[in-house]
């Protein structure tokens, strides 16, 4: 049975990580996973399990519970006709595709490569956050054809490797294809279940040193960090959504990318050994 005390401290950890990501996720519209993924990871490592297979473990978790919110997301938009069917449609088998190959690469990488290139992507997103304007365009319209099947599994394949859903790729790609913001975030939502199911499936067969990994672990699947920040999700992404609403966006997500910006920054300096 594990330390009781280990246990109430690492409750703590996730309480406090799922209500930041609730808030962030109404916030800004942000996926929970780009700050997820980093948050368990510091929490795990704080509280002793650092083995060479931590980073599957967080992006496993991440997954699992973007699996919830991503369906929970997609239905709401879809209500009110926000989904681009024809978009998800085609772009559903290259993504899911590019998922199966990012959970079994990232089944056989290290900890410290993980840690690396969620710093390098972490970086281009921040960047992207910070500096990209909505005037922007690569196309008129989304990619078909060949095209469409390089960035489908590659937006599949990149996000598993983060453990994040399908805004931080989906959403910036459909507006410099033209497509309109609210409805690229709908879609994306759509994006997020492609990747987060053939994700945690995956990471679910993982074998974790049991020695290791965080209590109650299944697979690569952290149970309690999925079901507490779920729960603290469910109560405080309205509260972020009421305080976008309320003030200006754009000074708010500039801070936030500026955030990413210094969280990837460490992951990479960690993956580095410095």
């Amino acid at each position: 049975m594990p330390d009781p005390v280990l246990l109430a401290q690492m409750l703590a950890l996730l309480l406090v990580i799922g209500a930041a990501a609730g808030v962030l996720a109404g916030l800004l519209g942000v996926g929970g996973g780009i700050v997820l993924v980093p948050a368990f990871f510091y929490a795990f490592q704080t509280l002793g399990y650092d083995g060479p297979q931590l980073m599957q473990i967080c992006l496993g978790t991440s997954l699992a519970t973007i699996v919830v919110t991503s369906a929970r997301s997609v239905t709401s938009h879809n209500r009110k006709g926000a989904v681009d069917r024809e978009i998800l449609k085609g772009w559903a088998p290259g993504i899911a595709l590019g998922a199966i190959a990012g959970v079994a690469l990232a089944a056989s990488l290290r900890s410290s490569v993980l840690q690396g290139v969620f710093g390098v992507l972490g970086l281009s997103i921040g960047l992207y956050l910070g500096l990209g304007k909505p005037h922007w365009r690569l196309a008129p319209a989304m990619p078909r054809g060949f095209r469409r099947g390089v960035y489908a599994p590659g937006v599949g394949f990149l996000s598993v490797l983060m453990g994040i859903g399908g805004g931080s790729f989906g959403v910036p790609l459909m507006t410099l294809h033209g497509v309109p913001i609210h409805r690229a975030v709908a879609t994306a939502a759509g994006f997020g279940m492609l990747i987060a199911v053939p994700g945690v499936a995956g990471f679910l067969l993982l074998s974790v040193d049991p020695a290791t990994r965080p209590p109650f672990t299944l697979g690569a699947v952290n149970l309690p960090a999925f079901a507490v920040v779920i729960a603290m999700t469910l109560v405080t992404a309205p509260l972020g959504v009421r305080i976008a609403h309320a003030m200006d966006p754009t000074p708010l997500r500039r801070i936030f990318a500026l955030f990413l910006l210094v969280v990837a920054g460490n992951m990479l300096r960690k993956a580095l050994g410095f």
